[in-house]
């Protein structure tokens, strides 16, 4: 990985004035982390596809030069993302000191990638190669170790992306909606529908159960449609007390979300559910998410994550 040009740049910063007295501007600087098999790869691929500078398995005590690089005038990285790594041995176990002392000097987020321990081994698995700290133990051993080490770094993130029912596609559309240009938001956010008999979303911030509305699975001519057709949407969002509690979450999720602009949490999930994700959730995530649209400082996204997997 090594690059002359950058070894030049990065000898020119020693002994030179506070990169921030001549940064021509403010970066924006991800630091990916997460589980071994989480995708971290395909996250890097993704961010470099969106103009994004990456820097592969890098340790932590690199991660304050790669800010001060990005903040020196004229560099050309305006947008950093760096991976790091329970690939980095003991030198790894200094990140959560080293993030606090970057998000005292700058505006930099953590994103942790994460899957299920039955996920990680069958990815393991596929490709042949041992855990990187599975030692003389099982696949599983190394899987269940790294995950205790890595907690309080998971429950520090800004952003936790669960990629257990992603494949690599998905993956890079959901990196792209996250980390592509969002003109002047402060905050995106997603609302998702989704089903309950598919399972809960683990990466999400708030959860709304509508399954206290009738199901218009039970009615014969709504069946075979969806939440995004008009004669569902009209059918759910005309029964008693679905436009009440609608208001009424609305309003609570914009306080919270007004405190994650103040906090510079930069990305949250709202996770809107129903048995099957197909009719309640789908029209109460869509009219939500047009409510919320209107709020300044919001980049609202929509995503029916089990619609037509029936």
């Amino acid at each position: 990985m090594a690059d002359p040009q950058a070894e030049h740049v990065s000898t020119g910063v020693t002994g030179a004035a506070d990169p921030e007295e001549e940064s021509g501007g403010q970066s924006e600087v991800l630091i990916v982390t997460g589980m071994s098999g989480a995708g971290r790869s395909t996250v890097g691929n993704a961010l470099e596809d969106l103009d994004w500078y990456v820097v592969d398995n890098l340790p932590p005590q690199m991660l304050k030069p790669l800010l001060d690089l990005s903040l020196i005038g004229n560099s050309g990285l305006p947008r950093v993302a760096a991976i790091t790594d329970v690939r980095g041995r003991d030198l790894f176990r200094q990140l959560p000191e080293v993030m606090r002392e970057l998000r005292n000097r700058s505006d930099v987020r953590l994103v942790f990638l994460d899957a299920s321990d039955e996920v990680l081994v069958r990815r393991f698995e596929s490709v042949r190669r041992p855990h990187p700290l599975q030692g003389d133990g099982t696949l599983l051993d190394g899987i269940r170790l790294e995950r205790e080490r890595l907690q309080p770094i998971r429950e520090a993130s800004d952003i936790v992306i669960d990629t257990s029912a992603f494949n690599v596609h998905q993956l890079a559309t959901q990196v792209s909606d996250l980390f592509s240009e969002e003109g002047s938001a402060k905050h995106t956010l997603t609302v998702m529908s989704f089903g309950f008999k598919y399972g809960v979303p683990t990466d999400t911030d708030f959860v709304a159960d509508m399954r206290f509305l009738p199901n218009p699975f039970w009615i014969d001519e709504l069946r075979p449609l969806t939440g995004e057709d008009a004669a569902v949407s009209e059918y759910v969002l005309g029964q008693p007390g679905a436009q009440e509690f609608i208001e009424a979450y609305e309003k609570a999720v914009s306080i919270a979300l007004e405190g994650y602009q103040r906090e510079n949490k930069s990305h949250s999930t709202i996770a809107i559910g129903c048995t099957g994700g197909k009719h309640r959730s789908v029209a109460t995530a869509i009219e939500l998410a047009r409510r919320l649209s209107s709020h300044p400082g919001l980049a609202v996204r929509l995503k029916h994550r089990d619609r037509g997997r029936e």
